[in-house]
């Protein structure tokens, strides 16, 4: 893509913008830096808008190729992938509309002016904000563009009040766990949010008693699908209420959990309270998951040791966040506080 800016025949610039080339999905991930306002010459404002619609298309050919590149996997590995391309398409949107403004600011567009809101969304639209001298109605082009900008523009601003809340939420679920396990001796040992974050934890809580059988997040995925499988009878009835929303496959139910199961042994498909209950049992641990705004779950309790302490039998103790991160649920492991040990 490129923007260049020919002389007319009566002597001014035009700016023009191609694309010949699609935005391929191995891209470093930002805006092309050829689509940048020349340094030999002052741009114009009509140049600078055209400039800015051809960083907007090259935005949107982005998106679509990362879209592409994500419906890849499982259908819970194109769930995660998906919501990360609408994440960092989201960051690279607000951060292009902050420079354009400012860009346009440099030439003279006032936020403050009565058409300011208008002349903005034009802008956005690569629709020009200068007076023609044309009174009559605009073109269902133009009005097409404005409302497509329009939409954008309180999308936008959707996400970044979505995206406050969510930190609001975060810090306040984080404050609620922390006066559960402070008084406990107790404090949270960060999981990487990579999917796999269940298994880290437990595979985390197991690391912290030497004594006891080691097993990699791997393992213990390949554990749980194994107990889910051969105690099929326990877990159907759970996994039927999980997915009776399911209307668009016509496998049986005992294909469905099966197709579940390896899901559960082979992708990053976050695990839940089913998993969990599985590997209570395969481990033959008690467990307790904390959580900010819930009550704390018990699972295991057969297996819980009499003496509490740092034993080999001591429970497998984990944190469950609903906020921790835009993109959905989160474990984290729950370790003593350094020097209560």
């Amino acid at each position: 893509m490129e923007v260049v800016s020919p002389t007319n025949n009566d002597g001014n610039s035009s700016a023009v913008c191609s694309s010949d080339e699609g935005f391929s999905a191995e891209d470093d991930g930002k805006i092309s830096d050829e689509v940048k306002a020349p340094e030999q010459f002052k741009e114009s404002r009509a140049e600078m808008l055209v400039r800015h619609q051809c960083e907007i298309k090259e935005l949107q050919n982005k998106e679509v190729a990362k879209k592409k590149a994500a419906a890849k996997g499982s259908k819970a590995e194109q769930k995660v992938k998906k919501k990360v391309v609408e994440e960092e398409i989201a960051k690279d949107d607000t951060k292009m509309r902050a420079r354009h403004a400012k860009e346009l600011a440099s030439l003279g567009y006032i936020s403050g002016d009565s058409d300011g809101l208008d002349n903005l969304v034009k802008a956005m639209a690569g629709v020009s904000v200068t007076s023609t001298g044309y009174s009559g109605k605009p073109s269902k082009g133009v009005k097409r563009r404005e409302k497509r900008a329009q939409e954008e523009a309180e999308r936008e601003q959707r996400i970044q009040e979505e995206q406050g809340n969510i930190i609001s939420d975060r810090v306040l679920e984080n404050e609620q766990l922390q006066q559960k396990l402070h008084p406990l001796g107790l404090s949270l040992y960060e999981i990487k949010p990579d999917g796999h974050c269940l298994y880290r934890a437990v595979e985390n809580q197991l690391s912290l008693y030497p004594l006891q059988c080691q097993y990699s997040y791997q393992q213990l995925r390949e554990m749980a699908a194994d107990y889910m499988r051969s105690h099929a009878e326990d877990f159907l009835p759970f996994f039927l209420a999980d997915s009776e929303n399911d209307t668009e496959s016509n496998d049986s139910l005992q294909e469905r959990f099966e197709k579940y199961c390896r899901e559960v042994e082979s992708t990053a498909a976050w695990g839940g309270q089913l998993e969990l209950e599985a590997l209570a049992h395969s481990l033959r641990k008690h467990m307790v998951i904390f959580a900010g705004n819930f009550p704390d779950v018990e699972m295991g309790k057969e297996y819980k040791s009499e003496n509490d302490g740092l034993s080999s039998n001591s429970s497998i103790m984990l944190s469950y966040h609903k906020h921790a991160y835009g993109l959905g649920e989160h474990y984290n492991s729950v370790v003593p506080v350094q020097g209560n040990g």
